[in-house]
């Protein structure tokens, strides 16, 4: 199995490391966006190496998606969990890393991993950098632990995490999933707990970066929301999300808006009688939604909608 082992910024590292209470995901950003990531498949190991000259991994985290996302979408989907006080300090730091600074270094673009579950070695628990790691390495290094210096350092983690005080029972339980050939996305999304920017992110990504009613795709205005609340046990999944215009997202938190279990929007009459308006809204009654995931297993649940629809929404 291949996993891999990221240069990060020591600064980034100690926030992180003592942020309380302890972060159950985080952003490891890269300065400037690529394509994709490809290094590791979903729910991979993913180790912190800091930088040169301090040549040691000293933690890790789990793969669960990458975006590139302009630095104010990242900062509102992770805060403190982007390894920074303030959204200025994040930005500073991307700013000084970025190679080419843009001529629109307001609110660059940056690369978003997303990781689960994070672990931060104490000091004396650092692992020194692989024998054959160079010095040239820029982001980082895919190991496999069928091989022998993968398979060292594989060994060498799962010790430490071992060895912890206090038990983390959700690495442990995303180490052994790790471990499998592989695993689907699904049934490994479905396995671990997802924070609120990974659910962000995902939802993101799954609706094609559109409002699922109007299509909206202006990035600032879309909204991730649950259909049953989190507040009221409602997962961190996309299957209990949609991506909604912020206008759109606040009549659906308060029930003036809904989804049906055929995909199509109802409209409170309430609007109407509430606020003497809602024009725009009623034109939307009994429409198919526009955008819906790619994956069908990422479609609205509707467990979830029928929860929506009995305990939220106002006819």
């Amino acid at each position: 199995m291949k996993f891999w082992v990221g240069i990060t910024d020591k600064d980034w590292f100690d926030f992180l490391s003592n942020l309380s209470p302890p972060a159950d995901e985080v952003n490891f950003w890269q300065p400037s966006a690529i394509s994709k990531f490809q290094a590791v498949s979903i729910g991979g190991l993913f180790l912190f190496k800091l930088h040169s000259p301090l040549n040691y991994i000293a933690g890790g985290g789990f793969f669960i998606s990458y975006s590139s996302l302009p630095i104010s979408i990242a900062w509102q989907a992770f805060e403190e969990k982007n390894g920074a006080p303030s959204y200025e300090i994040l930005r500073s730091r991307i700013v000084k890393y970025r190679e080419q600074p843009s001529k629109k270094t307001n609110n660059p673009v940056i690369g978003c991993i997303v990781l689960t579950n994070p672990f931060f070695f104490k000091r004396e628990e650092w692992l020194p950098a692989p024998k054959d790691w160079s010095p040239n390495i820029v982001r980082g290094k895919t190991y496999d632990n069928n091989e022998p210096i993968g398979s060292s350092l594989w060994e060498a983690v799962q010790n430490r995490l071992r060895n912890k005080t206090i038990s983390n029972t959700e690495t442990e339980e995303s180490l052994l999933l790790a471990r499998e050939t592989t695993p689907k996305t699904s049934e490994y999304l479905a396995k671990v707990r997802l924070g609120q920017g990974a659910f962000r992110v995902l939802v993101t990504e799954a609706y094609n970066r559109k409002c699922a009613i109007t299509g909206e795709r202006t990035l600032p205005v879309l909204e991730a929301s649950h259909i049953k609340p989190f507040s009221d046990s409602g997962p961190n999944s996309v299957k209990n999300g949609l991506l909604l215009r912020s206008d759109i997202h606040r009549l659906f938190d308060v029930g003036y808006l809904t989804i049906n279990n055929e995909f199509r929007v109802e409209v409170s009459k309430r609007i109407k009688g509430d606020y003497d308006n809602g024009k725009e809204y009623y034109a939307l009654q009994g429409n198919q939604l526009i955008t819906l995931p790619h994956q069908k297993y990422n479609y609205p649940s509707n467990e979830f909608i029928e929860w929506r629809n009995q305990n939220v929404f106002v006819p």
